[in-house]
C-alpha cells in the first residue's frame, strides 16, 4: 500500500477513551475492567456491564482474540483508505463479551475466517496508537471460541395497563414528495409537497395540524432538511407541540412519539415527517460545491472509522457473515429478498429502479462489502413522506378509511451496540419485534403484508426471523426463492420495492405502503384483503416496529 495515498480517518480521544487510544505506547492492549466482577468491557463504561460496580480501570490484556465476524471491504469509502480491506469484530480471550472493531492485516483478505485466532499489533499515528489484529503464528489453525446467542427474551417487560395508548389513535393520512436520483431540489421544498400532501389525503387543513414530529431532527450529510424549525417556518402552523429526535425506535419512534402526544389529549393531528436528499448531497460534494467536513471521527465513528468502517455497509456485513457461519446459507438467500424488491418496484410506477433483475445479475454484481454485492444495499434518493397520526375519535370525519394502531414494538432488550451483543441478526430486531407481539392477541400468521426495513438485505431477513415468520436460521426455506415473499406468497415483503429499489426514505416510505396496503390503494401491486400490516423501521440501533390493521 502507497504510504503517500494511505491515511487513516483518527478518532478523537475523549475522557473517557483516551488511556485506551494511548495504551499501545508500550506494546500492551488496555480494556476496562471491573474490578469487583472481572467483566471486561468495550468501549470503556463508568459503570460494570454486569455488575453495576463503578470500580473500573484500565488493565493490560493478552492482545489475543478470535475473528466472530468479519467482512472484506471492496468499496472507496474513504478517499485516503484504498480498498481491500478487512473490516472484523475480534473478542479478546479474557472476556467474550468484550470485542473490537478492527482490521485484520499481514494476511490475505480470503484467508480470513470466523474462529481465526489472532494477537494485537498497534499502528501509531499522530498520538494515536491504533489496535489491528493479525494471525497469530502460535495458534495456526485453532480455532477460538464463538459467542453462543444470549437469551434477551428474558428483559422483556410486561405491559404497565391493560389500557393501550395505541387504541386511542390512528393514521389518517399520507402524502409523499416527488421522489428520485440527484433532483436538485431544496429538502424544505420536498418536505413541504409531502406535507401538503398529507393533509389533503387526510381530509384536513394546515390550520387544523396541531403537532409536529419528525426523524433526526437537523443532521447533516443530506439526512435532513432541517427539522422541526424548518419546516414550522415553511409551513407556520403554530402547533402545540413537536418532538426531533435520532434517539428514538427507529425513524418511526417520530410516528410512536406523535401517537403519544394525541393518546394524552395533547394534540389531535400530528403531521409526522421524513426527508432525505442524499443523492443531490453526494453529487454536490462530488461536484465541489459542498464542502464536506473532514474532522476526526467522533461519537460511535470513533470506534469505526479509523478502521475504514465508514458504512453500514462494514457493519452489518459483519453480522450477516456471522449469521451464515452459524445457520448456513449463502448469497442466493439474500438475493431472493433483492430479486422481489426489484420485482415489486416493476409494479410500483413511484420506484426509481424499474428494471428487471435476475439472480444472474446480482451474483455477478461488484462486490460492496462481502457478502453485499451492488443490489444488497438501497437506493440513495432525495424525497419526503410524511403521515398525519389523528385521535381515532376523528377518524368518521375523515375522507378515507383510517388505518388503526394495534400495537408498537419499542423496548430495548439488547445492547445499544454494533458490535458487543447480538451478532445473529442486525441489533436491535430481537428486542423490538418481541415486545411488539407482547401487546396484542394478534401472532404472525394473522399478518397479510409486511413493510420491513431493507437497507440492506440483510435487514429484512433479519426482521423476518426476529418477528417470527419463521425460526432463526429459517429464512432460505421461508423465502423459498421468492415464493414465499411474493405479492401472491405467504408474506408478501416490501411490496413497493423496499429501499432497495423503490428508494432509501429511512423507513417512512414502509409506514406509507402499509396504509395503502391496508385501504386498498395499492394500485398494481395490490395484496388481496390486506387486513393487518406489520411495519418495521431502524438499520440498526435502536430500531422499533409497528403492527396496522384496517379499520
Amino acid at each position: 500500500m502507497d504510504a503517500s495515498t494511505y491515511r487513516r480517518v483518527l478518532p478523537q480521544p475523549t475522557l473517557a477513551s483516551a488511556e485506551f487510544w494511548s495504551s499501545g505506547a508500550d506494546g500492551r492492549l488496555r480494556i476496562a475492567r471491573c474490578a469487583d466482577c472481572g467483566s471486561y468491557m468495550h468501549p470503556p463504561l463508568p459503570m460494570c456491564r454486569t455488575c453495576r460496580s463503578r470500580n473500573i480501570a484500565m488493565t493490560p490484556v493478552s492482545g489475543k482474540a478470535t475473528v466472530i465476524a468479519f467482512t472484506i471491504n471492496m468499496q472507496q469509502w474513504l478517499p485516503t483508505f484504498p480498498p481491500p480491506y478487512v473490516v472484523a469484530i475480534v473478542a479478546i480471550d479474557e472476556d467474550q463479551g468484550a470485542r473490537l472493531t478492527t482490521n485484520i492485516v499481514n494476511c490475505d483478505p480470503a484467508d480470513v475466517h470466523i474462529g481465526m485466532r489472532v494477537r494485537v499489533l498497534f499502528e501509531k499515528a499522530e498520538e494515536v496508537y491504533l489496535p489491528l489484529f493479525e494471525p497469530d503464528p502460535e495458534a495456526v489453525g485453532e480455532v477460538g471460541p464463538i459467542p453462543e446467542p444470549r437469551e434477551y427474551r428474558k428483559a422483556l417487560r410486561p405491559m404497565v395497563s391493560s389500557r393501550k395508548f395505541e387504541e386511542k389513535v390512528a393514521i389518517t393520512g399520507v402524502g409523499q414528495s416527488r421522489v428520485g436520483r440527484r433532483l436538485m431540489v431544496d429538502p424544505v421544498s420536498l418536505t413541504v409537497e409531502a406535507c401538503l400532501n398529507a393533509i389533503e389525503d387526510a381530509g384536513l387543513s394546515v390550520e387544523e395540524i396541531d403537532g409536529l414530529a419528525t426523524y433526526p431532527g437537523p443532521l447533516p450529510g443530506g439526512l435532513s432538511e432541517g427539522g422541526v424549525m424548518a419546516v414550522e417556518e415553511a409551513l407556520q402552523l403554530r402547533p402545540t407541540w413537536v418532538n426531533g429526535a435520532s434517539d428514538t425506535p427507529g425513524q418511526i419512534g417520530s410516528i410512536i412519539s406523535a401517537m403519544l402526544a394525541v393518546a394524552s389529549g395533547l394534540c389531535r393531528h400530528v403531521l409526522c415527517f421524513r426527508t432525505v436528499w442524499e443523492s443531490s448531497y453526494t453529487a454536490l460534494v462530488r461536484a465541489g460545491r459542498w464542502k464536506a467536513s473532514s474532522e476526526r471521527a467522533t461519537g460511535m465513528l470513533e470506534w469505526r472509522l479509523p478502521f475504514g468502517a465508514a458504512s453500514a455497509a462494514n457493519w452489518i456485513a459483519c453480522h450477516a457473515s456471522h449469521y451464515f457461519h452459524r445457520y448456513g446459507g449463502d448469497r442466493e438467500t439474500l438475493g431472493w429478498i433483492a430479486l422481489t424488491a426489484r420485482a415489486n418496484a416493476m409494479r410500483n410506477p413511484e420506484a426509481v429502479y424499474r428494471d428487471p433483475l435476475t439472480m444472474e445479475d446480482y451474483l455477478s454484481a461488484r462486490m460492496i462489502s462481502t457478502p453485499f454485492g451492488l443490489y444488497d444495499c438501497d437506493v440513495p434518493v432525495d424525497g419526503s413522506v410524511a403521515v398525519i397520526v389523528s385521535a381515532v375519535e376523528t377518524v368518521r370525519d375523515r375522507p378515507k378509511p383510517a388505518v388503526l394502531v394495534e400495537a408498537v414494538g419499542t423496548q430495548i432488550m439488547e445492547r445499544l451496540s454494533w458490535d458487543q451483543d447480538t451478532l445473529t441478526h442486525l441489533p436491535q430486531t430481537l428486542g423490538p419485534s418481541a415486545h411488539l407481539w407482547s401487546r396484542t392477541d394478534l401472532r404472525p400468521e394473522d399478518v397479510d403484508v409486511a413493510e420491513l426495513y431493507d437497507g440492506f438485505t440483510f435487514n429484512a431477513l433479519s426482521w423476518l426471523e426476529a418477528l417470527g415468520f419463521c425460526e432463526f436460521g429459517g429464512a432460505r426455506e421461508f423465502i423459498d426463492e421468492g415464493r414465499g415473499i411474493a405479492l401472491d406468497g405467504r408474506l408478501p415483503l416490501n411490496t413497493h420495492g423496499g429501499q432497495l429499489s423503490a428508494g432509501r426514505l429511512h423507513g417512512f416510505g414502509f409506514v406509507r405502503e402499509a396504509v395503502l396496503q391496508l385501504r386498498g390503494e395499492a394500485t398494481g401491486r395490490q395484496v388481496e384483503n390486506a387486513r393487518v400490516a406489520v411495519v418495521s423501521a431502524g438499520g440498526g440501533v435502536p430500531s422499533g416496529a409497528m403492527l396496522l390493521r384496517r379499520e
